[in-house]
Formats: structure tokens, sequence, C-alpha cells
């Protein structure tokens, strides 16, 4: 079946996600049952994609906003996408876009939110808001409440440039304006300072030497 048959937010949702993945080809391994790992295909009328960043913004924007009104303690976005607890991972995000004559005409948001799962093998700064909380989450209401609040941010995102939304989510930046450790495509590793984010949703950084730099996602990793 061809996307653009599909009707606009179409949500497939699955119990039992052994192949997920993630960011620079990271896995993302989910215990059946427990947790919410989705797709949501969003259709597009005139996207730039000079400003498909818009999306991760709004992705993000809308889980916090879930979030946070589940007093989910310090939610961070962690550039791009990723939402932390502290230092702990907790939602994951992938987008992938399909792109014609310039702009993007449909996108498959897939997210994976850790929720009453409590054990994670061999991973390391890991959580789940039962492991936050110590209550037990509705997966069908907690789906609601993401897909509501993504309808919101979503729906007039067309309208908006980068510079009007890159505030909101900058406020919610991981560790930004804190000295942290990076490490490059060749393996060094150096440290710097989050600054923000540029219009085309590279990492602004400032490095010992002072002269800041912009990176892209597959030019630098966070170390912490």
């Amino acid at each position: 079946m061809r996307f653009k048959e599909v009707e606009d937010f179409t949500t497939i949702v699955t119990k039992n996600q052994v192949k997920g993945r993630g960011q620079r080809g990271t896995t993302w391994h989910s215990e059946s049952g427990k947790n919410l790992t989705f797709s949501v295909l969003k259709n597009f009328k005139s996207l730039p994609a000079a400003h498909q960043f818009n999306l991760n913004i709004c992705v993000s924007l809308a889980l916090y906003d879930v979030l946070n009104a589940l007093n989910i303690p310090r939610i961070t976005v962690k550039w791009p996408n990723d939402i932390m607890s502290g230092i702990s991972k907790i939602c994951g995000v992938l987008i992938e876009n399909t792109v014609k004559e310039g702009g993007i005409k449909q996108s498959v948001i897939g997210i994976g939110l850790n929720v009453n799962q409590t054990a994670f093998a061999h991973l390391n700064r890991v959580a789940s808001l039962r492991l936050l909380t110590g209550q037990d989450f509705d997966l069908e209401e907690l789906l609601y409440k993401i897909l509501k609040r993504l309808r919101f941010h979503l729906s007039e995102m067309e309208e908006k440039t980068v510079e009007q939304l890159l505030p909101s989510y900058e406020q919610l930046l991981f560790r930004k304006d804190i000295a942290s450790t990076f490490k490059n495509v060749e393996g060094q590793i150096f440290m710097g300072i989050i600054r923000g984010v540029s219009a085309t949703g590279k990492l602004v950084l400032e490095p010992e030497n002072g002269i800041v730099k912009e990176f892209g996602l597959k030019e630098v990793s966070l170390l912490y």
C-alpha cells in the first residue's frame, strides 16, 4: 500500500517490537505488552525539506506536554529528539520522510516510550515511567494522550518557521549550557558546551577553543 492511499494520522501500534530502529542505526528493545511502540503517518501539503527539523521540534514538544502532565521528573530533549528524565532515556523517536520536488510529502513518526517495563538488561541510563513514578500506566490511554498532542502541535506546523518554534525546543535541550564530553566522526573526544540548535537542525557547540561550530547528526555524539 502506498503512503498516499493512507489517511492522515494513521497509527500502527505493536505490542511486541523486536527490531525497533533508532537514530544512527541503534536498536530499540521493548518487552512485550509493557511499552508503547507505534508509528504515525503524517501527510503534508507544502513542507519544504529545509524546514524538516520542525517535525523533530513538534514531536518533542508533544511528548514533553504529555509526560510533564504526568509529573515525570526532569524532562529534557536530547538532540535531536530523545526524551530524557534526568540522565536516563525514556523515549526514542525516529522520523523518516518521503521527499518529492524539494518538499516533504509524508513522514512516518516512530515512537518508542518505556512505560511499564522495569528491567533493561545491558542498557545504561535507561528508565521507564513505572521506574520513575512507581505507578503502572494504561497504554491505550497514554497513546490517546500522545496522539492528541501530536495533532495539536503538527496541525499548524506548515505555517510556522523553524525560528518561531525553536525557542520552546531549546528551553528543553538536554545539557544546554553545561560542559559536556563529545566524540566526533574521527573518534576524537573533546569537551564542549551545547549553546542551541540551528535553523537547519544542527547542534550548535562551543568547544574549548571558544569557536562556535554546528554539527550534523552523524558528525558528533554526546558522551555526557
